[in-house]
């Protein structure tokens, strides 16, 4: 019988929130337009009452451009973590929030989690992911 690593997106365990809740260097993946992974480090934060993971990032990054060019329904994109044999992901359809709220928020999320402030980028927007699946073993 094979192992299921499937977790609820809305409604984690504990223990897959609590290794959310810890500070990790993330990567995300996007596709390019030749539809080649793109795979990224960045940090992520999650929240699984608004079934959103957020991440921060310049308009003019690659990751940005990606899911542009999905346009407006949004493009696949998968977010991870792993220490040891603890690991996370997290899928679903990403768009890019440029509305000052949008962008605040993820940056206040971004502190709590990572433990600092980031700097001031006037170029910042957020890549919001609405999550459809997550599995893992935190």
């Amino acid at each position: 019988m094979a192992t299921t690593y499937a977790v609820d997106p809305g409604n984690p365990d504990d223990s897959y929130l609590g290794f959310w809740r810890e500070k990790h260097l993330c990567t995300l993946t996007t596709l390019r337009p030749d539809g080649t992974p793109h795979l990224v480090p960045v940090g992520v934060t999650y929240d699984p009452g608004a079934l959103l993971a957020r991440v921060i990032a310049n308009r003019t990054s690659a990751k940005v451009r990606h899911v542009l060019a999905a346009g407006a329904e949004g493009a696949p994109v998968a977010v991870c973590q792993v220490d040891g044999r603890r690991w996370a992901t997290l899928e679903g359809r990403a768009v890019v929030r440029t509305e000052r709220a949008h962008v605040a928020e993820a940056e206040r999320r971004y502190a709590e989690r990572y433990g600092r402030t980031p700097s001031p980028n006037p170029s910042r927007v957020v890549i919001e992911i609405a999550l459809t699946r997550a599995m893992g073993r935190g």
